[in-house]
C-alpha cells in the first residue's frame, strides 16, 4: 500500500518511494463496475406507449475508488426514453454491491427501443461495464 513506502523500514532502511507522486489532488485508485445482473424489466420486454419503466441493474464497485456524488452515469447509445443524457452514480463503497434505479418512459411509437448508459468518473473518463434497457413498445391491445 501507499502507506507502507511512507513507513521507514525496522532496520532503518530506507524504503524507495514509488514512482507514483504520493501526493495528488485525486486519489490515486482504479475505477471499475461490474454487471451483475437485470433486476427488472428483462431485455426484449413488451412494454405499452407512454409506459413508466422503472429499471435496476445490480451491479458491484468492483474498483478501489469509492462513488461519490461527483461520479455520473452517461448516456453512451440509444434513445434517451425521457431521462436527462446525465444521471448520478449512485454511491457506493469499493467492493460492495448496489442496485441502480432509472425510472425510462415507453416512447409512443411501436418499435424496439435500447438505451445504453456508462459510468463515468469525476475525471470524465468511462469505466466499467455498460449498463442497458431494451424493450419493445407494442400498441396497446385492442388499438385499430
Amino acid at each position: 500500500t501507499m502507506l507502507a513506502l511512507l513507513t521507514p523500514s525496522p532496520g532503518g532502511v530506507s524504503v524507495q518511494p514509488s514512482p507514483a507522486p504520493l501526493l495528488t489532488s485525486t486519489p490515486d485508485c482504479t475505477n471499475n463496475l461490474t454487471l451483475i445482473e437485470d433486476q427488472t424489466i428483462p431485455d426484449g420486454a413488451l412494454v405499452q406507449p407512454g409506459e413508466s419503466l422503472e429499471k435496476r441493474w445490480l451491479v458491484e464497485n468492483s474498483g478501489t475508488c469509492n462513488w461519490d456524488a461527483s461520479y455520473r452515469l452517461k448516456l453512451i447509445a440509444g434513445a434517451e426514453m425521457g431521462l436527462s443524457p446525465e444521471q448520478a452514480l449512485y454511491p457506493a463503497r469499493s467492493g460492495t454491491q448496489v442496485s441502480i434505479r432509472l425510472v425510462f418512459t415507453a416512447p409512443e411509437q411501436p418499435d424496439v427501443y435500447r438505451s445504453a448508459w456508462q459510468a463515468f468518473s469525476p475525471a470524465g473518463e468511462a469505466f466499467g461495464d455498460p449498463i442497458f434497457i431494451e424493450v419493445q413498445v407494442v400498441p396497446p391491445s385492442g388499438a385499430p
